[in-house]
């Protein structure tokens, strides 16, 4: 059995047609200006070009703030093991010594 898309207001079959229209649309855009679509100069190739050494400036930048952020985040779970390993190892309050005396 095929599955059919319904729309979800009126129930009947065959989907958005919006959908289908915006893609042909958009395929024939593409189409007759098809120079809108081509890679930039540092994504084509110009490797030596001033665009191509900035984005590649801007990616050691962006890499650079994620391995901080990622560095502080596991060393805080570092920290936090840690002091749950010291935690552990103190010894057990007695009760008898930590409950409060009544005053009459």
């Amino acid at each position: 059995m095929k599955s059919e898309i319904r729309n979800p207001k009126s129930g009947k079959a065959g989907g958005w047609p919006w959908i289908k229209s915006s893609l042909v649309a958009f395929a024939v855009v593409f189409a007759v200006r098809p120079a809108s679509v081509l890679a930039c100069a540092a994504c084509y190739g110009a490797s030596d070009s001033p665009m191509a050494k900035g984005m590649n400036w801007g990616i050691f930048s962006l890499l650079g703030v994620v391995t901080v952020v990622l560095g502080c985040i596991a060393t805080f779970f570092v920290f936090i093991g840690k002091r749950s390993a010291e935690a552990s190892q103190l010894p057990e309050a007695d009760s008898a010594k930590t409950e409060p005396t009544e005053k009459a």
